[in-house]
């Protein structure tokens, strides 16, 4: 009977934050099937070591998502060819838009991704964290820092974010 019990607990860890961790990875990956194979690793390894209704698991599952994440970007050269056929198809089906304008965009979330892979792994998933709309204090549990610190965590990511990202600009 307590195996029907742990596996309920699970089931219900699932669905409640099955959606956030996805979005979490997708906020990074910007891809849906990349994000949900993420938060579906996120899952098996949290259901493989720890208890479902252990009091951290939203916050360890949250950190899983973004290092997943993070480690799919790294992995990278795929993913920029999907991106981009993603991109003109998006366009088509949306009708006449600014062919320069989607291009700019689509290189503007090409440099922001590469420039979280290349800042600190803990500046990386402050931001992912919070820009996937999660409270400080959720931040805080994921990243296991005090919720005081995570304003300046973030702010020191942001600030690591745009030195890296100006760092790597093309002269035009």
């Amino acid at each position: 009977m307590e195996t029907i019990g742990a596996e309920d607990a699970f089931e219900r860890l699932f669905r409640c934050e099955y959606a956030r961790v996805t979005a979490i990875a997708q906020r990074i990956v910007r891809s849906p099937d990349e994000a949900e194979d993420v938060a579906q690793e996120a899952f098996v390894q949290f259901h493989r070591h720890h208890p479902p209704d252990a009091p951290y698991a939203a916050a360890w599952l949250y950190r899983a998502a973004v290092h997943g994440a993070l480690n799919v970007v790294r992995g990278k050269g795929r993913r920029d060819r999907r991106e981009s056929a993603q991109a003109w198809e998006g366009a088509c089906r949306a009708g006449p838009l600014d062919p320069l304008a989607l291009v700019e965009a689509n290189e503007l979330q090409h440099e922001v991704r590469a420039a979280l892979a290349r800042i600190s792994p803990k500046s990386a998933a402050v931001l992912a964290l919070r820009y996937s709309g999660l409270s400080y204090a959720e931040v805080a549990a994921a990243l296991g820092v005090g919720i005081n610190q995570v304003g300046t965590l973030l702010k020191r990511a942001e600030d690591a974010l745009r030195k890296e990202m100006r760092h790597h600009e093309t002269p035009s």
